[in-house]
């Protein structure tokens, strides 16, 4: 699926080159539905926004006229609410990746709404859009000098307990604080004693969460976010988290989009003797008799290499985001996100000017 273009005029009038994509991503690089929806739904409307190549610094139009699929990505999604139905409305589909950790006693997250409000917002959520509408993520799973791997396991199983029935999904990934000088700084300056992760706490981690899984019942699908490691031994594969199969059971019925992932729609048939044919290999299954099959390269070359997500267009911005997060990779500083937070405004073409 390649990333197409087009040509727009601007609210100044000037005739410019835009992406056209038919896939958002709503963003990986800051919380657009936590403290941006405003502008973002003002930006749908006007049909276009700036995005700032966050490598080069270049600014690029983004052109929102083919767009048919959102991903959301939120620690608190509450303010996305009352805009879904504007999405409805024309017609385009979405889903969320959110973010529900429980470090609220160790104060990881200052930013985010207390635990409990944060697990009703999510509750809320899949009313409107259905379990297959929201991804619970606890990202990342980082271990410190108070958090080991059992208080983690902890955590997840009170979260879990709350959610059971919301959701059918759990993607996490392992907290790489040596991957970023900035993150381990932070943390350091906050007091907080990380630790690194190493392979056989990975899998131990991963053996006792799935045995919890299926003791507890939660019949969650565990997924790992851009990990190397290969836990498939315990259940454990690993996630697309712009996926092209949660897109085709949410939105199968647009045939535009369909085409634009690269999948081909068929029906069930019956067999001989009336039962229902068993699937190829490597099928999408989809409600109603209906299943999918993957005509068309769809991986995003543009993410990191571990990624799994097919491809889309993000118009995040980094250093944006004033959650506070301490181990937080997309901003410099909390500070400067801070500083950067109250530069915005809702009738802004991009993020921050």
């Amino acid at each position: 699926m390649k990333q197409e273009k087009t040509r727009i005029l601007t609210r100044d009038g000037v005739e410019v080159e835009a992406f056209a994509p038919a896939i958002l991503s709503v963003s990986r690089a800051t919380d657009i539905p936590a403290f941006y929806a405003e502008w973002f739904f003002n930006r749908l409307e006007e049909g276009y926004c700036k995005w700032r190549n966050p490598f080069n610094r270049v600014v690029n139009y983004v052109s929102f006229e083919r767009v048919r699929f959102i991903v959301f990505w939120s620690k608190n999604p509450a303010p996305l609410i009352p805009y879904l139905d504007r999405l409805k409305k024309r017609g385009i589909g979405c889903y969320i990746q959110y973010t529900l950790n429980d470090y609220e006693a160790e104060g990881l997250e200052p930013g985010v709404p207390a635990t409990g409000q944060r697990v009703e917002t999510f509750r809320r959520l899949v009313e409107v859009l259905s379990a297959h509408g929201v991804v619970w993520r606890f990202d990342p799973m980082i271990l410190t000098d108070k958090i080991g791997i059992s208080e983690l396991l902890q955590k997840v199983s009170f979260l879990a307990e709350k959610l059971q029935g919301y959701t059918d999904t759990l993607v996490f990934s392992f907290a790489d604080i040596a991957g970023y000088r900035k993150v381990g700084r932070n943390l350091a300056a906050n007091g907080i004693g990380y630790e690194e992760w190493t392979e056989v706490g990975m899998r131990e981690f991963a053996l006792r969460l799935s045995q919890l899984n299926k003791e507890s019942r939660w019949n969650l699908k565990l997924r790992t976010c851009a990990e190397r490691i290969d836990l498939s031994e315990f259940g454990i594969e690993h996630s697309r988290c712009v996926d092209d199969e949660r897109i085709a059971r949410i939105a199968n019925r647009d045939a535009y989009l369909m085409t634009e992932l690269g999948l081909r729609i068929h029906e069930q048939s019956p067999g001989l003797f009336g039962e229902i044919e068993m699937l190829p290999a490597g099928a999408i299954f989809m409600p109603e008799g209906w299943y999918a099959m993957c005509i068309a390269n769809r991986k995003d070359s543009g993410q990191r290499q571990l990624c799994g997500c097919i491809k889309s267009k993000d118009i995040g911005q980094y250093d944006t985001c004033p959650h506070g997060c301490l181990y937080c990779y997309a901003n410099a500083s909390p500070e400067s996100a801070s500083r950067n937070y109250s530069r915005h405004k809702s009738d802004y073409e991009t993020i921050i000017q």
